[in-house]
């Protein structure tokens, strides 16, 4: 006869929707308060305010594909359409994309990866739902 593993049955769900809102902020999926990260891409060990572990984290490159997709899928269409509109000099219609490519990613990738931290600790993925 099969046992049944009741930690699993007994855990209630984590709201994945505020966790993802409070990763995109950078904040602890758990409460909100605390920051996510200790520098520029650096997770920390621990949320400092509501102690929630945030070490078992794996966003590998992920956050760096979803930042390079999205500022492409955006950046792709606006370079036609502004040579199409303007006719600029190929030289500043370059640097002028080079410059906002470089700017959005910066700005995407660190709360990209507190998306992907988040939506780990809200699916219980990666040790996050091990209650030890």
């Amino acid at each position: 006869m099969a046992t049944t593993d009741h930690s699993m049955i007994d855990m209630h769900p984590r709201p994945l929707g505020t966790a993802l809102l409070r990763g995109w902020c950078k904040r602890c999926p758990n409460c909100g308060a605390g920051p996510m990260m200790s520098g520029y891409l650096t997770v920390r060990e621990h949320c400092p305010v509501c102690r929630e572990d945030l070490h078992h984290h794996h966003s590998d490159d992920g956050p760096a594909y979803l930042t390079v997709l999205i500022v492409a899928f955006m950046a792709a269409p606006l370079a036609l359409w502004a040579f199409l509109a303007f006719r600029p000099d190929p030289l500043v219609l370059t640097s002028v994309f080079s410059i906002g490519c470089v700017g959005l990613a910066l700005y995407l990738l660190p709360r990209l990866k507190g998306v992907m931290v988040a939506l780990q600790w809200a699916k219980r993925m990666h040790g996050f739902g091990d209650e030890t």
